[in-house]
């Protein structure tokens, strides 16, 4: 079964109609107090009156309670219809609920002071049972509708109460978080500066001296030598001058002047490792299928990135021959291939290694995509597949946009 969810409005408009269809169904069949010699038609005024009423029982409360006040003098003189007093206690419940606190005092004084006046009244010059009966039914009528409403009003404002402490807390948490999240940040830039940036200087520095120092003793320009010191020199410069765009991206708040490496400079990357390689029989070539078109800037730096990692792993570990890359661009995703000769490296293993493949398969899961690498007999084959559209993979901490892109901009380059 299918609810409908009203309106203010409506469930106003409803309940108008619902007191005037209910009140002229009584006065049609003669249920209402007979005591006064009136035609039927001038008992549906009163009732008229407070379904009218009723359409503004949320926004004009005054104005309701007050006119309502004298539909109910009428009708008790007209002829008691009981529709009409149901329609004013729900004034009182409304005049009580959404208007003003004062209005809630008024109405509980002049409540409690109606029924005290009549039960005395009755008291005086009737019976005590006719009193007490009196008072019950004024209750009833003046005080219990104002009671639950007041009770309800309460309620509604702990309600209130409670959750804006819950979102004042959850904004403190959030703006610890950030705090948190930028001290970190950086921390990390100052040991990326003082510990990364500087061996990689010393690097560059040393590989020039070197230059100098060849050019001095004037090595003939096709030396291996020279060759392998302008590969030293060139990849610890562009290395160098990463690092400081990612500790400027860490320190600034405004990510905005952080341009992420794109898929256009993979001939760049081609022609720096080809030139590292030639001295150990390695050779790269790169083919691409299919209409790049534009992709997503987490889904281009993740292929950029792991197509780097691969290659360079081929540079470091691959016996000599021919490293092929693949890029496959489909409708729906990215396909990539990197195959090398497989050789095993002998000596002692650097720190951190085999973390390149973990993070090239974090790239590609973060993204919603898969990831393998493997020695497939004598070759190793790395392949990738990532989504153009990333799809989430998990639950994302709270945050406001710029955070979520920088911070999964900052994940990826550290990966």
């Amino acid at each position: 079964m299918r609810w409908f969810k009203l309106g203010a409005r409506q469930e106003d408009r409803l309940i108008a109609l619902v007191g005037l269809c209910v009140g002229l169904l009584l006065t049609v069949f003669g249920g209402y107090g007979k005591d006064a010699p009136v035609p039927p038609w001038l008992m549906m005024v009163p009732v008229a009156g407070m379904a009218v009423l009723e359409l503004g029982r949320r926004t004009h409360t005054v104005w309701t309670v007050s006119l309502g006040g004298l539909f109910f003098i009428a009708n008790t003189f007209v002829g008691t219809n009981l529709a009409t007093m149901v329609m004013y206690t729900d004034l009182l419940y409304a005049g009580v609920l959404y208007g003003s606190r004062r209005m809630s005092t008024i109405l509980h004084l002049t409540g409690g002071a109606t029924t005290l006046g009549l039960s005395s009244f009755m008291l005086m010059y009737g019976t005590v049972g006719q009193a007490l009966l009196v008072a019950a039914f004024s209750v009833l009528i003046f005080l219990v509708p104002v009671w639950t409403a007041d009770l309800l009003r309460a309620s509604r404002e702990r309600a209130d109460t409670e959750r804006l402490r819950a979102e004042q807390t959850a904004l403190l948490a959030e703006l610890d978080r950030r705090e948190a999240v930028i001290e970190e940040r950086s921390r990390m830039a100052r040991e990326l500066h003082d510990v990364v940036a500087n061996h990689l200087s010393a690097i560059a520095i040393h590989a020039t001296g070197a230059q100098s120092l060849a050019k001095r003793q004037q090595r003939d320009e096709g030396d291996p030598l020279l060759a392998a010191m302008a590969v030293i020199r060139d990849n610890s410069v562009q290395g160098l001058a990463e690092m400081r765009r990612m500790i400027g991206l860490l320190r600034a708040r405004d990510e905005s002047s952080y341009t992420a490496p794109r898929l256009d400079a993979l001939d760049t990357l081609l022609t720096q490792l080809s030139a590292a390689g030639s001295g150990t029989g390695l050779s790269f070539e790169a083919a691409e299928q299919g209409e790049r078109g534009e992709l997503p800037a987490p889904v281009e730096l993740a292929a950029y990135r792991i197509v780097q990692e691969s290659l360079t792993n081929a540079l470091k570990y691959a016996a000599p021959g021919v490293v092929s890359l693949a890029l496959t661009y489909r409708q729906d995703d990215i396909a990539i291939a990197v195959d090398s000769p497989y050789g095993v490296a002998g000596g002692t293993k650097l720190p951190g290694s085999r973390t390149g493949l973990v993070g090239m398969g974090e790239r590609a899961e973060l993204l919603g995509g898969s990831f393998s690498a493997g020695a497939d007999g004598a070759w190793w084959r790395v392949r990738a597949q990532l989504p153009r559209e990333p799809r989430e993979t998990g639950p994302k901490p709270v945050g406001s946009v710029r955070e979520k892109v920088l911070g999964e901009r900052i994940v990826g380059e550290f990966r």
